[in-house]
């Protein structure tokens, strides 16, 4: 299990128990005991953390991609490409990235004046947030929109392209089972990525007039609770070598 893609899964596995412990303690506290407050402090860290650990899972599942991108078009040199320190670095830049997006959009949103005290919401998310500030936030929304374009549409434009690689590579090998073991390769990682990327895009990647409190808490759920407990069962399920380990 010494290899680049056990450690990136490793790496995954960490940020999805970081990203359920931002929101579901939170969750559960207000079900269970209906304690409903929290102080402005703590939503901006909760919102941090969240940033943090979302943003750099986006661009973890693209040092994923890559990984997959090398395993299968420079096999032979899978391991010497993705050395160690080269691993090191694609996760240590994941991790800045997410720092990055979740200090700039904290430290912006919560400098805004607000005009609500209550939050429709589980737990302090970006949308919800925006509902509360006061007067224009047309700027805020752009805010909102270039974040969403640089920690998840720019991501997913890099996937695509690697996938796109990945499979020339793959039609171009001679027999089926040789295109088949490749493919199922990459099938756990390319679910993985539709879930997180297609329920975080269709939550940030749309006008504040078409927001809908309803249907943001369902999407919420979806990518901050859902997401992370299925990425384990896929590819556990789906890699006979962890079910080996296992």
């Amino acid at each position: 299990l010494h290899t680049p893609m056990y450690f990136f899964l490793a790496q995954l596995s960490c940020l999805d128990i970081c990203y359920l412990s931002v929101t579901v303690p939170k969750i559960l506290e207000n079900l269970m005991v209906g304690t409903t407050g929290i102080s402005k402090t703590g939503c901006a860290t909760q919102m941090f953390c969240f940033l943090f650990f979302g943003v750099a899972e986006c661009f973890l599942l693209v040092a994923m991609a890559f990984d997959r991108y090398v395993a299968i078009c420079y096999s032979l040199h899978y391991t010497i490409i993705l050395n160690s320190r080269v691993c090191k670095s694609l996760v240590a830049g994941t991790y800045i990235c997410g720092t990055a997006v979740g200090l700039v959009h904290t430290i912006i949103t919560f400098s805004l004046p607000f005009c609500g005290l209550t939050i429709n919401h589980f737990f302090c998310e970006i949308q919800p947030l925006l509902e509360l500030l006061c007067g224009n936030t047309s700027s805020s929304e752009i805010q909102v929109i270039a974040v969403a374009v640089f920690a998840i549409v720019s991501p997913f434009l890099l996937i695509i392209y690697s996938y796109i690689c990945i499979i020339s590579t793959i039609l171009k090998m001679s027999s089926a089972e040789r295109q088949w073991k490749a493919f199922s390769t990459c099938s756990s990682h390319l679910l993985v990525v539709i879930l997180f990327y297609g329920t975080g895009s269709s939550m940030y990647l749309h006008p504040k007039s078409s927001y809908s409190s309803s249907v943001d808490k369902l999407l919420s759920l979806s990518y901050t609770v859902v997401t992370p407990l299925l990425n384990p069962i896929i590819y556990s399920l789906r890699n006979k070598e962890i079910k080996g380990a296992l």
